[in-house]
């Protein structure tokens, strides 16, 4: 089966940054901090992705720009004293990703500018006032699309024999993962299928959801949030071992075996996030109102 993948984000707009961080453009080299909550490894593609963006944009780190990563490993708890240590080191800008992260940044600091490379519902999340009107200090990418639960609902039912019972792995402690919940409760009732939760809010969690969706007699699954990204192999492992044909969110895990994504292109977002490290380090007042890009390869 041809693998799917489906593009649809929002833009967020910029605010206007405070007059003090644009007199940060006259260091010789601007200085970029990176905080993602994932490994090196696993966040490989996305970390490149952003660099080649960077490099595109006449950015080679090292050279023209300094960058400063930071790793959460997945160690969701480690992410406020790394967000607190890049605003002591005084960077131009912050490039992050996922709401976990991007809610660390905001605490630790409202004037360092934040551009968000990918998250849910950034409004629901509390991280910005509107996608048009954001306030604050951060911009970005936000994928505010619960409806892709559903097509994945669809797919599902196109390809699994007399599918019934689908189950779900949301995270209880994303928003955006309830909204998506909620989509998929009321689309699977439409379609004549019951919806199986199996919740998590750590990947260490992740073995014994498994389990509970096999004693449940799921027939297929359907991956929804991020929290998982950093372990595709696994998940992809366990769902082959379990027999659960599933569609996942990022073509990530269809890369390491997986049947089938449909979800939004994340190292292109990444890649574009490079363009609001530029604009924000030359000075630039961008002013976008919200608007949805869509696509599918």
């Amino acid at each position: 089966m041809r693998r799917r993948d489906f593009i649809i984000l929002f833009v967020i707009g910029t605010t206007m940054w405070p007059i003090h961080i644009r007199a940060q453009q006259l260091r010789k080299m601007p200085r970029i901090g990176v905080l993602l909550p994932g490994a090196p490894a696993t966040w490989s593609l996305r970390s490149k992705a952003l660099l080649d963006g960077l490099r595109d944009l006449g950015y080679v780190e090292g050279r023209t720009i300094a960058i400063e990563w930071k790793w959460g490993d997945d160690q969701f708890d480690t992410l406020s004293g790394l967000a607190a240590d890049l605003v002591r080191s005084n960077v131009d800008v912050i490039v992050t990703g996922g709401t976990s992260a991007t809610k660390a940044l905001k605490t630790a600091t409202r004037t360092i500018p934040i551009v968000m490379a990918i998250v849910g519902d950034p409004v629901a999340a509390g991280l910005v006032d509107s996608l048009a009107r954001p306030g604050g200090n951060a911009t970005g990418f936000s994928i505010v699309a619960p409806e892709l639960g559903t097509k994945r609902l669809e797919l599902l039912k196109e390809i699994v024999p007399n599918l019934s019972s689908i189950a779900v792995l949301p995270n209880a402690k994303n928003p955006q993962s309830k909204l998506e919940m909620k989509e998929m409760q009321t689309a699977a009732q439409a379609m004549g299928l019951q919806l199986y939760p199996a919740e998590i809010s750590t990947v260490s969690g992740l073995e014994d959801a498994f389990v509970e969706m096999n004693k449940a007699a799921a027939q297929a699954l359907s991956l929804t949030d991020p929290i998982l990204f950093g372990q595709r192999k696994r998940t992809v492992d366990l769902a082959s071992e379990y027999k659960l044909p599933a569609v996942y969110f990022y073509s990530g895990f269809v890369e390491e075996g997986g049947l089938m994504s449909y979800g939004p292109s994340d190292v292109d977002l990444f890649r574009r996030a490079a363009g609001y490290v530029d604009r924000i380090v030359k000075g630039a007042k961008p002013a976008l109102s919200g608007h949805r890009f869509a696509g599918s390869k």
